[in-house]
């Protein structure tokens, strides 16, 4: 591990170390913490109180990097997600999609006539998926093949700066 590394990796034990110290220590703020349904939840409340713990470890800060780095991509609005195609053919297409605290709309199901790989790149997400019914949870590197007409829904994404994917499509045909 790089020292920058290290420090960085010691810097978020530290400060959950302080958080943990301060949910033993204060019963509004234990309540407050098992209140948070989600990860993102309790990054949030850890940021009001002055803690950094969002960042999984391998992450980096994605600054600037011009159009040919992926993990530079912006992330939308909150609620949003944006989708931009890499690469296709006649039967595949490539797709970069970047999501902000995105779900799908409520009752809501995707069924594709085609099939999907997606792959997480940066941040993480929660999809639920039908028949036979399973939550899946996806951090960087994590992958995903759905078939055909499996029915999936995205229950949650990163806020800022979001989780980023690749998704091939492609038919057999």
């Amino acid at each position: 591990m790089a020292e920058q590394d290290l420090i960085r990796f010691l810097s978020k034990i530290s400060q959950l170390q302080s958080l943990a110290d301060r949910v033993q220590q204060d019963s509004v703020s234990r309540e407050q913490l098992a209140a948070c349904a989600d990860h993102n939840q309790v990054v949030e409340l850890a940021q009001s109180w002055g803690f950094d713990i969002g960042r999984r470890w391998g992450e980096r800060d994605h600054g600037p990097g011009g159009e040919t780095n992926l993990l530079a991509t912006a992330c939308p609005p909150p609620g949003e997600e944006s989708m931009h195609v890499l690469a296709s053919a006649e039967t595949w297409r490539l797709l970069l999609i970047a999501s902000n605290d995105y779900r799908s709309p409520s009752g809501e199901w995707m069924d594709q006539s085609d099939h999907e790989w997606v792959l997480v790149l940066r941040g993480s997400a929660c999809i639920a998926l039908e028949n036979p019914d399973r939550i899946v949870d996806l951090s960087p590197g994590d992958h995903l093949s759905l078939s055909p007409h499996r029915r999936h829904r995205v229950e949650r994404t990163d806020g800022d700066p979001g989780t980023l994917w690749l998704a091939l499509h492609w038919d057999e045909n």
